[in-house]
């Protein structure tokens, strides 16, 4: 069983079961009932269930686990349910394995300011971070006098702010108090205050059982990342791999890392879920594999795999900057699509002519404010959304 069913990732990896041979149930709430990836030839029963904030969040999948006889829970996670879904786990069925990590360190991951306070502790090089729970915190903080600039992140995921990338301190001091005036900071909605890094990004996704990466996958990245193509990276798989051995975690994590011109590479933040990276995997059958088999070695991109993309993406890329069709249509020719494929085309029909009309008409319903839409995971970001 897989969650997050609006996402290319939960698609990717239900192809991947099914190729090895599995039968595969898609869950998702009610919001995305029209996902274009319930109807792949790959998914064999799609069920809906309520948000993961819901009381009944839990009851709902282990009603569905007994049903369809599920053994292996692979959750694809939003930001928002990564508490959730490992909080459900201990109601599940005992035969049913839920690949996630634990509830207990959970939080130490998906918190920026606890993530980069364990890292330290671990002796892994992460950005100096300080906990913010109040505007005035920042405006009595003594910034450096050394060349450094920071930033402010939301600890909560933010789907609008986290692109804001402002410098601090700003010119002035009555410029940076407006600057803080307007982020949602406080005790219920905390922040960090991080020394920006400035350098080349990367993404990294691991796939992780007992403390070992069994899948691992590393890209370029840019803060609207929408294209995958994997690079070796022994620095990052390094950090990646004492992290996760030290920790002993099982389920998926993911890392964003910034390299500078010195060499210095840091880790930004964790996310404890699937990364869209997960994407770059052709060999479906191995990736299965590499997910169900306790005995798989560590999989990686073959050499051979082409980059992956999303079409509407890049046909929007060309529309809004004809400068750099030549360079889009290069990108066309090298890749490959993310949620077509000749044998499973349906996905690909119905995302923008099924989902995506039908989270449009929803949105304007209901009167919600919205920024893009997001192919990749299948859904409108919000203002305030998940």
């Amino acid at each position: 069983m897989v969650s997050g069913g609006k996402m290319t990732k939960s698609l990717h990896l239900a192809r991947a079961f099914h190729a090895a041979g599995h039968r595969v149930v898609m869950v998702e709430t009610a919001r995305y009932r029209l996902g274009a990836h319930r109807y792949s030839r790959a998914v064999d029963a799609f069920h809906v269930v309520p948000a993961p904030s819901h009381p009944d969040y839990a009851d709902a999948l282990a009603r569905i686990v007994r049903r369809e006889q599920v053994d292996v829970y692979v959750p694809v996670c939003s930001p928002v349910s990564s508490r959730y879904d490992a909080e459900s786990s201990k109601l599940l069925p005992d035969h049913c394995e839920v690949f996630h990590v634990d509830v207990d360190v959970i939080d130490d991951l998906d918190d920026k300011y606890r993530f980069a306070t364990r890292a330290a502790a671990l002796g892994l090089d992460v950005p100096e971070t300080h906990l913010i729970t109040d505007p005035a915190q920042v405006l009595d903080f003594d910034f450096p006098d050394d060349g450094r600039t920071w930033i402010l992140k939301s600890i909560p995921y933010d789907p609008v702010h986290r692109l804001d990338l402002t410098r601090l301190p700003r010119p002035t001091q009555a410029e940076t108090a407006a600057h803080v005036a307007s982020l949602p900071i406080g005790p219920d909605r905390p922040w960090i205050l991080q020394e920006f890094v400035e350098g080349q990004e990367f993404c990294a996704h691991a796939t992780v059982r007992d403390g070992t990466i069994r899948v691992w996958a590393c890209c370029a990245s840019s803060p609207f990342q929408v294209n995958y193509e994997m690079v070796d990276e022994p620095d990052i798989q390094a950090w990646v791999e004492q992290f996760v051995s030290d920790l002993d975690l099982t389920g998926q994590v993911s890392f964003d890392f910034i390299r500078t011109e010195t060499g210095r590479t840091v880790a930004i933040e964790c996310n404890p879920r699937t990364h869209s990276a997960i994407t770059m995997f052709d060999d479906l059958p191995a990736l299965a594999a590499a997910y169900l088999d306790p005995g798989s070695g560590l999989l990686v991109p073959h050499a051979s795999s082409r980059p992956t993309y999303w079409l509407h993406h890049e046909l929007w890329r060309m529309l809004t900057r004809p400068s750099r069709i030549p360079e889009r249509l290069g990108i066309l020719r090298r890749g490959r699509d993310a949620v077509l494929r000749g044998d499973d085309p349906l996905p690909f029909l119905l995302l923008p002519h099924l989902q995506v009309p039908a989270l449009l008409v929803d949105a304007l319903r209901h009167g919600r404010e919205w920024v893009r839409i997001d192919f990749n995971i299948g859904k409108l970001v919000e203002v305030g959304g998940d």
